[in-house]
């Protein structure tokens, strides 16, 4: 990419705001080298790890990287024979080293609640550098110094001792008055590195020492008494032993991170990835951003709600939408309404999204993937070089001529300016002309006529216009698509403050022709105005009717689910009773077999017992089934619902996570609603879509309901879930749909579950999650359920039941049996 171009759209000064957020320094210095990429593959990649750590930041957890010091610097110490790092150097490498192994455990561990993918994958790149990180913290400690190790602690404490005797010394000198005429002052000063007294000139024979310097004057000289001499001589020799075992150990630590070497050198760029994609992710939070769209075959490039970054709270959202088979965009409209902001906004986020960062747009903006941008923007007038105004204009647009493709993106701002417009015009038409034959995609601003006409009848242009308040006599800053715009000259020029009879006697100037343009121009832009709020009124018209619908649907999922519930309430009563039933009957039978009884009669009891069991499994399955359809349902309902929120992109932007949801797969069509009330009637035979088990036709209770003869047992049961036994294939058929239902002490539900699903909690949260849930019940009438909090290290079932020791709306709580979960579940009931 051209780096004057770059500069001109202010590329570099957004990539040096997003590279200020990274929080290594060799982050940083990557973010400040980078330049579009060439390869989409490249640049989407980065774009999805800037989604997951939006996603990441939107999470009650953790889950950010943290910085670290400069390292990259320090492997090739490491690698070199009898080389040592410092302290402070080591500190580096173990704060790298434990950052690592901390992103590497968060992402991890909430990779599938938040759907990680992309940043999962990167961190299990991550080497192990565990042995390092060890073999640092050995002798550094978690604040950078140096540890107080074995090995030092008696040079040290030799050292304070000498220090402690020198402070003796010079005490004993002070306090003597023999000396407090002698001395300058009583506090020691430091001279050469060494402590020594200042003692009057006249008085120097009365102290013996070394004499270390003299004043300027000559009335004070700096002497070091023999004793201190001494014992700061063996001070000096105790702590070059200090230091050299210092070195040591650091050698031998240095030496022992040698085969870790390659690890850190394959690590770093990891890291580096990690923290350029997070602050781009950061960037885009803090400017309302989304990722761009990559353009499939057939599309059109499409910018939604863009604001200029540099702009800030200034910047008016435009829509800058290439329509299907255009490539040339000529955009016309007054002065200062924000042309050139408009295609420089384009081509900057062109560059932003080739470059891995998000765009401060609406989510559904797609851009192609240029190999190269060509500006002509401004006035590049130069005295020095002997360069007109055209001449510049001409340089560029030459440049652009002789190297652009038909993956090239052009920019030509006022073209046909600074010279005859007639003559300005002819190379204007002349110059598209030649790009369109490249098939470049272009972005014209001008004020030529002839050009607004050029654009409406060449079949690959389009033209636009900054739309112009005609009351106010101001630019409103927005972008009309599809119609040319007028330049309001005059109305400018007057506001601006010239004389009226100047601007009235420029209008007499203006061709009838020119004015009839103009006053078609009007008309148009009049009819696109009404258009639009024809437009607005439809959309509002069907998303009223979209909600609605919505809310009716959700009305009777939620009565299916209340039913539901209901009917698994009273399944687990009668599924309790039955297993008693069924132990009791088992002991009957064991005491028949002691007695004398027949063959046939044992046959016969064993043959109820197993109809008993046979008519629970069945109930179970039909409520299994039931269980998930409704699911089911309810997931269709949440996409539909997320589905007719995302529709509305020009009006609240959709949440990155949106952008990562896999597609749901279809289900085969279904017979027509006569047909299957045509074959289903009282005798057939069905089976259950669910579970496959065969029934029996009773009697139709009410419209989609049927009483069904499972075994030993009636169900009742819709007739969406059965299908009849005329079906060759119905057996062969059975979905196989999963969910996973999840619950948190988050939940916006309104009644309590019947079996509260706390595994994975921590402490705290199952203790938030256990207090709503009783809540729920005491308001809801519930007097019982259960909680499934495993057995696990049993710190989650010790503070369960805990709090159920302490709460007074507990009546009593106990254990499941063994074959309902046992110690890994309790049943709770409430006070009445």
């Amino acid at each position: 990419m051209d780096t004057k171009t770059l500069a001109e759209l202010d590329y570099f000064r957004i990539r040096e705001k997003i590279a200020g957020l990274c929080l290594s320094q060799e982050g940083k210095d990557g973010l400040l080298a980078r330049e579009p990429f060439l390869n989409p593959s490249q640049y989407e990649s980065l774009k999805n790890l800037s989604r997951e750590w939006a996603l990441c930041f939107s999470s009650s957890r953790d889950l950010s990287l943290k910085a670290w010091p400069p390292v990259e610097g320090l492997f090739a110490v490491m690698k070199t024979n009898g080389a040592r790092l410092e302290v402070q150097e080591l500190y580096a490498l173990g704060v790298f080293c434990q950052n690592l192994s901390q992103i590497k455990e968060k992402i991890s561990s909430s990779a599938d609640e938040l759907n990680l993918k992309s940043l999962d994958s990167l961190c299990q790149k991550l080497p192990d550098l565990s042995a390092a990180e060890s073999q640092i913290f050995k002798v550094v400690d978690k604040d950078g110094s140096l540890k107080d190790l074995r090995e030092l602690r008696e040079i040290k404490s030799a050292i304070l001792s000498l220090r402690r005797e020198i402070e003796g010394a010079f005490k004993k000198i002070i306090s003597d008055p023999a000396f407090a005429k002698s001395l300058e002052s009583t506090l020691p000063v430091v001279r050469n590195d060494r402590q020594a007294l200042a003692v009057k000139s006249s008085e120097r024979s009365k102290i013996k020492g070394i004499v270390h310097e003299v004043s300027n004057s000559g009335q004070t000289v700096f002497i070091e008494p023999e004793e201190a001499v001494r014992l700061n001589n063996e001070l000096v020799q105790k702590e070059f032993e200090l230091e050299s075992a210092i070195r040591k150990i650091l050698a031998e630590v240095t030496a022992s991170l040698l085969e870790s070497t390659p690890a850190f050198e394959e690590a770093l760029p990891l890291m580096v990835r990690l923290d350029v994609t997070q602050a781009a992710a950061r960037w885009g939070m803090e400017n309302d951003c989304s990722c761009a769209l990559p353009l499939k075959e057939g599309e059109a490039p499409i910018l939604l709600q863009a604001r200029h970054p540099l702009l800030k709270d200034k910047a008016v959202p435009i829509d800058i939408k290439f329509m299907d088979s255009k490539r040339v965009l000529i955009i016309t409209g007054a002065n200062t309404g924000g042309k050139t902001v408009a295609i420089k906004t384009f081509a900057l986020f062109s560059m932003l999204n080739q470059s891995g960062f998000p765009i401060p747009a609406a989510e559904g903006s797609r851009l192609p993937c240029f190999d190269s941008v060509y500006a002509d923007i401004g006035d590049e007038q130069s005295i020095d070089a002997s360069l007109s105004t055209f001449s510049a204009h001409m340089k560029n647009i030459a440049l652009a001529l002789n190297n652009a493709t038909n993956k090239s993106l052009v920019l030509l701002d006022e073209l046909g300016s600074g010279t005859d417009p007639l003559e300005g015009s002819a190379i204007a038409m002349s110059v598209l002309d030649s790009l369109i034959e490249r098939g470049s995609f272009v972005l014209v601003t001008t004020h030529h006529g002839v050009l607004k006409n050029y654009g409406w009848s060449n079949p690959v242009c389009c033209n636009a216009s900054v739309e112009f308040d005609t009351n106010n006599l101001r630019p409103t800053y927005r972008l009309l698509m599809g119609i040319p715009g007028e330049s309001h000259a005059l109305e400018i020029a007057e506001r601006s403050g010239m004389e009226k009879a100047v601007v009235q006697k420029a209008r007499s100037y203006i061709q009838s022709q020119a004015a009839d343009v103009s006053e078609l121009i009007k008309g148009l832009n009049k009819k696109h105005l009404e258009l639009d709020r024809l437009l607005q009124k439809a959309n509002e018209s069907q998303e009223r009717a979209e909600a609605a619908s919505l809310k009716n649907e959700e009305k009777e999922i939620k009565l299916r689910r209340r039913e539901h519930d209901f009917k698994a309430a009273q399944s687990k009563e009668e599924s309790a009773f039955l297993r008693e039933a069924r132990r009791k009957l088992e002991n009957l039978i064991r005491e028949l077999k002691e007695g004398e009884v027949t063959r046939e009669k044992t046959l016969a009891a064993k043959e109820f017992k197993e109809a008993m069991a046979a008519a629970e499994n069945v109930h179970s399955e039909i409520l299994e089934a039931e269980e998930k359809n409704l699911l089911r349902d309810e997931e269709k309902f949440e996409q539909k619902k997320n589905s007719h929120k995302s529709n509305k992109a020009t009006k609240a932007k959709t949440k990155n996570s949106e952008a990562l949801k896999t597609a749901t797969p279809t289900l085969a069509p279904r017979k027509s609603v006569q047909e299957e009330k045509a074959l289903f009637a009282e005798g057939a035979k069905v089976h259950s879509i669910a579970t496959g088990a065969e029934g029996l036709l009773l009697r139709k209770e009410k419209d989609d309901l049927w009483l069904v003869q499972f075994g030993a047992l009636k169900v009742k049961a819709r007739q969406s879930d059965l299908r009849l036994e005329q079906s060759p294939q119905a057996k062969k058929n059975i979905p196989a749909w999963q969910y996973v239902s999840q619950q948190s002490e988050r939940s916006d539900s309104d009644r309590p579950a019947y079996e509260l699903r706390l595994l994975g909690f921590r402490a705290d949260e199952a203790v938030k999650a256990l207090q709503k849930q009783i809540d729920l019940c005491v308001i809801n009438g519930l007097d019982h359920f259960s909680v499934i909090h495993g057995k696990g290290t049993g710190a989650l079932q010790e503070a369960v039941q805990n709090y159920l020791k302490a709460c007074p709306a507990v009546r009593e709580y106990s254990f499941a049996p063994a074959e309902d979960g046992g110690a890994g579940k309790t049943y709770v009931k409430l006070s009445s």
